[in-house]
């Protein structure tokens, strides 16, 4: 018997807008969503997945835990920039609502996260990092009435480092990537504890069976094309431990993987298929609950589950990126110092890690997926690193003109 832990990452970055330091939008009363953000394609967008993918399979989702009578499980991470757009979108509020419908069942856990989806954890300010974490708790508890006990970092950065401080916030279990670059015989298919925090558990995400739903699952070229609900059933049984960690984009359903495939016809017929198997469906903290450590996990580097390499490179491997981000950082600290809120919110709203993600410069299949989420698909990476940074240099003037008032 295996059970699975089914998690879905739930997000929508804020874009930024196009901004010419020669056209720099005058102030005028204009909130910092419609000076920096561009409101019209951020609605547009979200509508779009909202209709594509959060409310048609928000619905599937529901139904199957009434068909199956509670034995149907899952968990969500909703950033908190996902939850801001649900409060302006056209769509947001029948969205937010469709999820408290799905908390309101008691089969739906919902996870911590940083509430701006950023790479505080890789910063060294853990000050910061712990603000966006409660951030995002205390929305969460407000919204859906629980307390996260279970952490997902952004994009599941994880490193012995970030285990420390998330298990200092209060956490019980850390999700990561079940990469064989740290548990090379092993399988990800045991619950683990982490190295520099014995009592915090660790959920390795299997790779395989999660993308062979998140990224093969239209690919005619793929040998077990098409895949079918029992056959993934069968793959869950076989794993090798009593646990089957499937984490996933939710875009998944009906964005990634359109409507046209079938996704939608498999996600309704393979929670049946699992359970006819001897299998359970558990949220992640039942799981920490019911199995015992097989070992431990040693992370002294940055591990996600991004790209080829599983580490922070999606957002820093080049030195745009890093040049960037520095900047960001810099002007956080003056923000800080100023101890301006409406400020501080935005420059945390620039540190959604989607934005340095954009400034990629890798090829092949890697480069394909960062240019398919940048918003302008007429930038390159350079031109997304000019119009962030003109974006930051307008920052830090609205910040010293505030000063001097």
């Amino acid at each position: 018997m295996t059970d699975v832990c089914l998690v879905f990452e739930v997000h929508q970055p804020l874009r930024l807008r196009r901004f010419s330091w020669f056209h720099r939008p005058q102030k005028n009363g204009e909130d910092s969503s419609s000076r920096y953000f561009d409101p019209a394609l951020n609605n547009e967008l979200f509508e779009r997945v909202a209709q594509k993918c959060y409310l048609p399979t928000n619905k599937i989702l529901l139904q199957l835990i009434k068909q199956h009578q509670g034995h149907f499980k899952l968990a969500f991470s909703l950033t908190g920039t996902f939850l801001e757009q649900c409060k302006h979108a056209p769509s947001g509020e029948k969205v937010l609502e469709s999820f408290r419908e799905l908390a309101r069942t008691g089969c739906v856990e919902f996870l911590g996260e940083t509430y701006y989806h950023s790479l505080s954890s890789l910063s060294g300010d853990w000050k910061e990092f712990e603000e966006q974490v409660r951030l995002q708790s205390r929305k969460t508890q407000e919204l859906f009435g629980q307390e996260p006990k279970v952490f997902r970092n952004t994009e599941v950065l994880y490193s012995n480092e970030i285990a420390k401080h998330v298990h200092a916030l209060g956490f019980q279990a850390i999700l990561a990537e079940g990469s064989d670059q740290v548990l090379g015989w092993r399988s990800p298919d045991y619950v683990y504890k982490a190295k520099t925090a014995p009592e915090l558990r660790v959920l390795l995400r299997n790779y395989r069976l999660s993308d062979d739903i998140g990224y093969r699952f239209s690919e005619r070229t793929w040998k077990e094309w098409p895949l079918t609900a029992p056959k993934h059933a069968q793959w869950v049984q076989e794993c090798k431990g009593p646990v089957a960690n499937l984490f996933l984009d939710y875009e998944t359903f009906g964005e990634h993987q359109w409507p046209e495939t079938g996704i939608f016809e498999f996600l309704k017929q393979w929670p049946a298929e699992v359970l006819a198997r001897g299998s359970y469906f558990k949220t992640p903290s039942e799981v920490v609950q019911l199995h015992q450590p097989a070992g431990e996990v040693d992370v002294p580097w940055n591990l996600s589950w991004a790209d080829l390499e599983r580490d922070e490179s999606a957002w820093l491997g080049n030195r745009i990126q890093k040049h960037a981000y520095q900047e960001h950082l810099k002007v956080g600290e003056e923000i800080r110092r100023a101890n301006d809120p409406n400020l501080l919110h935005e420059w945390r709203l620039l540190g959604t890690s989607d934005h340095f993600y954009y400034m990629c410069t890798k090829n092949w299949a890697d480069g394909d997926v960062h240019k398919h989420f940048s918003p302008f698909k007429d930038f390159s990476p350079y031109d997304n690193f000019i119009n962030y940074m003109n974006v930051l240099t307008d920052l830090r003037e609205q910040l010293a003109a505030e000063t001097r008032a």
